[in-house]
């Protein structure tokens, strides 16, 4: 009809549900997203990762609880025995051990691909520890005096020095984690491979420091003044544990200055539905 163009003559388009139909006009509600997204409902989606980083050789979990939020529960361990060896009189070997258990909350802002990820660290075995016998005639110094180890004699009970020390990384039961990245755990699409990195850290609080000994000690090299270091009677054995404790104090207040520890990873992970 002369005056009324149709729908293609005046350029409008027809939206869904959009007038002209039994509703008197109400709109259809249309759930749409950006092309290579979708919606997850909560719980719908989990991802099973992997990654190597300064808490071990990890394991983590992964479920969506919104388009913006994840849950994150991650697992860590390694050990690892270095084999004896000598270095200036001491021999020596050491281990390596790390464990731990941590949770997180994935925010990605904007729904975008950067991370910020607050957490709690429940659980911290981390340590290290080394074992050394001093070998008879080597010198040491503990608080500035110098001391020397025995060799073994059996006809006087005589035993070599031994010593173990420990640095504990878990002096808090529960540790607080800060930490960001960039990539999803669990893609918001229908995609099952991403690789996630992340970086921050542990608030552990001032590691700790313990040495354990037992043996003989000398006050010279020729071994005339030694003494058994459980000794409390004899001078020179309450010189070295007096010293001890007095260096062991200073390596404690040296590690009371750090207080935190580095987390940072590149992870593989798998994701998939789960309904």
């Amino acid at each position: 009809m002369a005056g009324r163009g149709s729908m293609a003559e005046t350029g409008s388009a027809i939206e869904p549900g959009d007038g002209g139909g039994a509703d008197g006009g109400a709109k259809e509600k249309w759930d749409t997203a950006p092309a290579g997204t979708s919606h997850q409902a909560p719980f719908s989606r989990i991802g099973i990762g992997a990654n190597v980083s300064p808490l071990g050789i990890g394991i983590n979990g992964t479920t969506v609880l919104s388009d913006y939020f994840d849950a994150r529960l991650m697992g860590n361990y390694f050990s690892y025995t270095i084999p004896q060896f000598e270095v200036e009189g001491f021999r020596t070997t050491a281990n390596i051990h790390l464990a731990s258990m941590a949770a997180s909350l994935d925010w990605y802002p904007y729904n975008s691909v950067w991370r910020l990820s607050p957490g709690v660290m429940f659980f911290n075995g981390n340590q290290f520890t080394a074992n050394a016998v001093v070998q008879g005639g080597t010198s040491f110094s503990l608080d500035g005096q110098t001391f020397y180890g025995a060799s073994s004699n059996a006809a006087t009970g005589v035993t070599p020095l031994t010593g173990m020390g420990i640095l504990g990384l878990h002096p808090r039961p529960i540790a607080f984690t800060a930490a960001g990245g960039f990539g999803k755990f669990v893609p918001r699409s229908e995609r099952h491979w991403s690789f996630p990195s992340e970086f921050g850290v542990v608030f552990m609080g001032a590691p700790t420091a313990n040495v354990t000994t037992s043996g003989w000690v000398c006050a010279d090299k020729a071994q005339t003044n030694c003494a058994n270091i459980s000794d409390k009677t004899n001078p020179v054995a309450q010189q070295f544990n007096s010293s001890l404790q007095t260096q062991l104090g200073k390596w404690r207040r040296d590690l009371g200055k750090i207080t935190v520890y580095p987390m940072f990873s590149y992870s593989v992970v798998y994701s998939f539905n789960i309904r």
